[in-house]
């Protein structure tokens, strides 16, 4: 059988239980999801990221950790990152160094986030941060706000690549989100199912534009439960449209492609009709994501909390057995072209490092 682990799952605690070892030791689980609930201080998060590389050394662990209030550690150490809103404003100050300077001085300020993010999640054992948000900030969007740097996507475009360099000093790879973009609707898809109704000559010519620009520095894409009905009836992580024909073809993006959570209502509805979490994950990787993440469903194990993702796990298994879903070799190289290359610095040590502590001077 070829080799493809597309799950990303989650684990309820801060440490991994009998039944978190077992999904995780399944072929088909590919990496794991941290949130807040799994982290008390530094010293256990190091060791729950080392016994999830115990189970495989291969498992991907990820967490969404952009800076201001999507932050998931925020003690014992770890850097307050600022939301990258505060480094698309210093781009807009030009401050002695007359015009222009604030630009520079921006896009400094977004790779020392990018080193500082990237060195102090490795120093503890996680792989990657779900960032940049590479949505364009039109102030209508409350979920996206001050997370998007920026509504020119020049500007947007520049500051990821900044924060990306500095991610990639940091030993770290990157998931440029919400392709092609959240920032124009007010809906958030992680409880409604958002409508943009915008032309695709638009929604090219500005939220994807960074998508095109980037396309060679980014390391893997999550696409947006958002329809945009100009172009397809689904959601764009369950489109072929939107991730092989314009992504992969008209983008030239060659990474991977994660799905937003399964969980979320813009993806509990497709062509009109509820749909199981496997069926969802079906359609997703049959629309082109190489993985699909499933999030906070193990909370409360002892009241049955971790059924759907048990039910995933043996309906994707099913598919597998059945014909219906086919595994692909380049997914999964993918997925591990994203696990980092060299040994992580121990966090005492960073402390030492004069890139990391430059890196700390910088920051707005």
């Amino acid at each position: 059988m070829t080799q493809h682990a597309p799950l990303i799952i989650d684990i309820a605690g801060l440490s991994l239980e009998a039944r978190d070892r077992k999904r995780l030791a399944h072929p088909l689980v590919g990496g794991v999801i941290l949130f807040a609930r799994n982290w008390q201080d530094r010293r256990q998060l190091t060791r729950l990221c080392r016994a999830i590389k115990s189970v495989r050394r291969d498992l991907l662990i990820c967490v969404d950790h952009e800076g201001g209030r999507v932050q998931r550690f925020r003690s014992d150490g770890f850097t307050h990152l600022p939301p990258m809103r505060a480094l698309g404003e210093m781009w807009s100050r030009d401050g002695k160094g007359g015009a222009g300077s604030g630009a520079l001085l921006a896009c400094n300020a977004a790779t020392a986030c990018g080193l500082v993010l990237g060195a102090e999640l490795r120093a503890c054992g996680v792989d990657l941060s779900f960032t940049p948000v590479l949505d364009l900030d039109f102030g209508a969007s409350g979920v996206i706000g001050d997370r998007a740097f920026a509504r020119d996507p020049r500007v947007v475009s520049l500051l990821a690549r900044s924060l990306m360099h500095g991610l990639l000093q940091g030993g770290m790879a990157n998931c440029g989100k919400h392709f092609p973009g959240h920032g124009f609707v007010r809906a958030d898809s992680h409880t409604e199912m958002p409508v943009d109704r915008r032309s695709l000559k638009a929604i090219l010519a500005q939220d994807a534009a960074p998508y095109g620009w980037l396309s060679s520095a980014l390391c893997s894409v999550m696409p947006a439960h958002v329809v945009y009905p100009a172009v397809d009836a689904r959601p764009a992580g369950f489109s072929s449209r939107w991730l092989d024909d314009i992504l992969r073809g008209q983008l030239e993006f060659g990474g991977a492609i994660f799905s937003d959570d399964l969980s979320m209502a813009g993806a509990r509805r497709i062509d009109g009709r509820p749909i199981s979490y496997t069926q969802a994950a079906l359609l997703a990787l049959g629309a082109g994501c190489d993985m699909v993440l499933l999030c906070n469903q193990t909370l409360a194990e002892s009241e049955g909390g971790g059924s759907a993702v048990d039910a995933l796990i043996d309906g994707l298994t099913e598919a597998l057995v059945k014909g219906h879903w086919q595994p692909r070799e380049a997914s999964d190289e993918r997925r591990r072209a994203l696990l980092p290359r060299a040994s992580a610095a121990p966090w005492d040590e960073l402390m030492r490092q004069a890139a990391y502590m430059h890196a700390l001077s910088l920051l707005p």
